[in-house]
């Protein structure tokens, strides 16, 4: 595994995997000046949601405040749909010009989201509704209870000749055409044996996504890294993943899983460990 911007080294010989520690628009700079005719293969993205706002959830039956950190909270409209464009640009010069990007939300940002994709050029394919089963109850009992995220899945332009596995979708779905509801519970417990990050997401979901619009081989990447649940999908599926994410806890917490899941596989490992730093190399 390849880790840029990180000083601890690790133990297991590489993945196919690269890791930054580092803002996520400075690293994709950096990587559009090195591959201007884009070089991934899918992008899955869950970036902030900015819904933390001092409110209240339940979680594990008791009473917990929803804020998540500092990267969550609003700066107000504006200044949100600013960042989402400006991550958004970048997303779409760094597919591939046959890739296609996931990205992942409530109603607190997927309206900016899917405005600024249009804004974008990228051409809509489907909003897929993540229903869950077993969602937190509300605790004001003022609103419906929220059960659902949107996922919106979308090609670089309109020229794009995107990949869509129908046949493989069709056969997990009871060999009918798989439609654009998802149920999936919320992460396993076995999917937090090395921690928690407060917005994971299931590990099914995550390989369906990868499964769906890549092959054995491609290039996925996640610029909101997170506990790395795009990684370890990515590289169980015979993917190649690159991934970025600001909060060092976090990076740990990435790294740990995709280990943890090779030492589990117990796959021969492709390559020798390489660490550098954003500053000295830009890959």
């Amino acid at each position: 595994m390849h880790i840029y911007g990180h000083d601890n080294l690790m133990e297991e010989d590489a993945l196919d995997a690269s890791l930054y520690h580092a803002n996520c628009l400075d690293v994709m700079d950096a990587l559009i000046d090195a591959h201007p005719e884009g070089c991934f293969d899918m992008i899955f993205a869950d970036p902030p949601y900015f819904l933390s706002n001092g409110g209240i959830t339940c979680k594990a039956g008791k009473m917990v405040s929803v804020d998540k950190g500092a990267w969550d909270k609003s700066q107000g409209a504006n200044v949100n749909h600013d960042f989402n464009h400006d991550w958004l640009s970048r997303c779409q010069k760094l597919l591939k010009p046959n890739g296609t990007l996931w990205v992942s939300g409530t109603m607190h940002v997927i309206f900016s989201v899917g405005f600024a994709m249009q804004q974008l050029g990228f051409k809509m394919l489907n909003d897929i509704i993540w229903e869950k089963p077993n969602p937190p109850p509300n605790l004001a009992c003022r609103t419906f209870t929220h059960s659902t995220e949107t996922i919106l899945w979308a090609a670089k332009n309109d020229k794009a000749k995107h990949y869509f596995n129908y046949d493989a979708m069709k056969q997990e779905n009871e060999n009918k055409q798989m439609k654009s509801v998802w149920r999936f519970t919320a992460p396993k417990m076995d999917e937090k044996t090395y921690g928690k990050h407060p917005t994971q997401k299931p590990m099914a979901l995550l390989k369906r996504c990868i499964a769906a619009s890549t092959k054995a081989g491609d290039v996925v990447f996640d610029p909101f890294c997170g506990s790395g649940t795009t990684g370890v999908a990515a590289l169980g599926l015979q993917r190649i993943f690159c991934g970025v994410e600001l909060e060092v806890e976090y990076v740990e917490l990435a790294k740990k899983r995709m280990v943890g899941a090779y030492k589990k596989a117990n796959v021969e490992p492709s390559a020798s460990e390489t660490i550098c730093n954003l500053e000295e190399e830009r890959c």
